[in-house]
């Protein structure tokens, strides 16, 4: 994934990236634990709800940071990813 800016902003981004996706592992780990132990629907619907959420903001992060990257240089952008604006407009719609 391509992302534009200083090396401490293209740091910072992956980071957060990374992070939130973390998060969602370890909610879907809390998820599976609870199945497993039978757990409440309540408790099971509540943690999925978390992980979904906590993936969404994932990959709507990966695309805005690909659409920034997009808009700041166009070309760079499409060279590296391969991914046209149409593309990336398709992929922003299929989170939705």
């Amino acid at each position: 994934m391509m992302i534009t800016g200083t090396p401490e902003e293209q740091a910072a981004t992956r980071k957060k990236i990374l992070n939130r996706l973390r998060r969602a592992q370890g909610q879907l780990a809390g998820v599976i634990t609870a199945m497993e132990a039978g757990g409440s629907c309540r408790d099971v619907v509540t943690q999925l709800a978390a992980v979904t959420s906590a993936l969404d903001r994932a990959g709507f992060a990966i695309i805005s940071t690909a659409m920034r990257d997009c808009v700041v240089d166009p070309e760079a952008a499409e060279a590296a990813e391969g991914l046209t604006t149409e593309e990336l407009e398709k992929l922003f719609l299929s989170l939705a």
